[in-house]
């Protein structure tokens, strides 16, 4: 007997387009940040364009979003970003995409010209641009200055040119924020991907669980329970992550030591191969959000089931899936709940530019009581909030497969663009 279907998606190039409009000139544009850290993207225009509209994701490539041709049919150029760590957050470092976003800002302005910059923040790329946004009003020295592992990392130092508009398209409150929900408070052992506590086990049927296409129901009881347990793993990972990284430390202020020349070759081996050493964290099980499984939390359209599988109760124990393999550094940085630093509410109150937040009523990652949050705590004079029927990537809904998707969403993103800001 064969397993369940587990993935959701077989199509590649899921937030791709097909096709340009006619007369589209596109531009490969290699950045250099000012720390030298380098990035790319493509500069799409027709010619004339007064605006442009960034995308870009903490790891995701951007440079074919499916935003960008209704982009250029309606006047404006288009710039689709990938950071320093293209399709690969292992060491993703947000606080080191800000200087990657401004290289990009300046290069737009002082070298193409453009007079206005609006951004697209899609799914990650909404807690990326809050961040950016954030720290670009804030005048130096009040910017931070570390990491949440403690690395020295100034953002006094850069130039980060500020965005004139936001949107947040399907996006969720922050990276570590999602994952915090989805994580499997029942893992016992970070060591071994099979311990559990059954107690505290979403897909054990004694605590509601049912056999999908089949919902769930869990009690208000254990839903307190599960998410208390939810957020003190993610403190215990963060420990963890935390204590990796002042072991190094410890041996690198010994390498720092005066004397250390001086000793064996044996002992300064040992200590400099502990000063340099990488480790590497295995997160097991990060597909367990109750709302995978029981439809009467955060009611929506979705179907059952979570961005990757219908079958999250299989898919949660495959090596696949959202913050899996992480530095400590990376962890802290950015699938922390707890921990990092791009979080969308917690940037919002600088977030004062126009502000359009569009949810997608079918998102199995996103749900309205989120996107509402954002617009709600939006401290912008001029905001708009938006719902259309599509899944986390605009397709539309086999509910309702001829209303909404990507032609709906788009059609409400250029007219509050129009609205706005000046077209070729």
């Amino acid at each position: 007997m064969a397993l369940a279907r587990i993935p959701r998606y077989t199509n590649p190039g899921l937030i791709s387009f097909d096709k340009l409009p006619s007369g589209i000139a596109h531009e490969v544009v290699v950045l250099q940040a000012e720390d030298r850290g380098e990035s790319k993207g493509v500069l799409y225009t027709k010619g004339g364009e007064k605006t442009v509209v960034c995308l870009m994701h903490p790891r995701g490539d951007m440079s074919r979003h499916y935003a960008i041709p209704y982009l250029l049919e309606a006047g404006y150029a288009a710039f689709g970003q990938e950071g320093r760590w293209p399709n690969n957050d292992i060491a993703c470092i947000h606080e080191m995409l800000v200087p990657d976003i401004a290289a990009s800002m300046k290069f737009l302005k002082e070298q193409r010209g453009f007079q206005r910059i609006a951004v697209i923040g899609n799914s990650g790329g909404g807690s990326l641009y809050s961040f950016y946004q954030a720290q670009a009003v804030t005048p130096p020295p009040g910017r931070l200055t570390h990491t949440p592992a403690g690395d020295s990392y100034d953002l006094n130092r850069f130039t980060l040119p500020p965005a004139d508009g936001i949107v947040i398209l399907a996006a969720h409150l922050g990276e570590g924020k999602f994952l915090q929900n989805a994580l499997d408070p029942s893992v016992t052992d970070e060591n071994d991907p099979l311990s559990c506590d059954p107690s505290l086990d979403m897909y054990n049927p004694a605590n509601g669980f049912r056999e999908p296409p089949e919902p769930s129901k869990y009690s208000q009881e254990f839903s307190q329970r599960y998410r208390a347990a939810q957020t003190a793993r993610v403190a215990r990972i963060d420990a963890i992550a935390r204590h990796y990284i002042e072991e190094q430390r410890y041996f690198q202020e010994l390498v720092r030591q005066s004397e250390f020349d001086g000793w064996p070759l044996e002992r300064r081996a040992f200590i400099s191969r502990r000063a340099l050493v990488g480790r590497y964290m295995e997160i097991h099980r990060t597909e367990a959000n109750l709302t995978y499984c029981d439809p009467s939390i955060n009611p929506s359209s979705r179907d059952m089931g979570s961005l990757w599988s219908p079958r999250p109760d299989l898919f949660n124990y495959m090596e696949a899936g959202f913050g899996k393999y992480q530095t400590p550094r990376a962890w802290l940085s950015t699938w922390s709940g707890l921990s990092s630093r791009a979080a969308v509410l917690d940037n919002l109150p600088s977030v004062t530019i126009p502000t359009l937040v569009v949810n997608y009523t079918g998102d199995h990652a996103i749900y309205p009581q989120e996107s509402e949050a954002i617009y709600q705590q939006s401290p912008a004079a001029d905001k708009q909030f938006a719902q259309v029927d599509a899944d986390h990537f605009g397709y539309p809904l086999k509910s309702k497969p001829n209303s909404g998707g990507r032609d709906g969403s788009m059609k409400i993103i250029v007219q509050w663009l129009r609205d706005r800001f000046p077209t070729r």
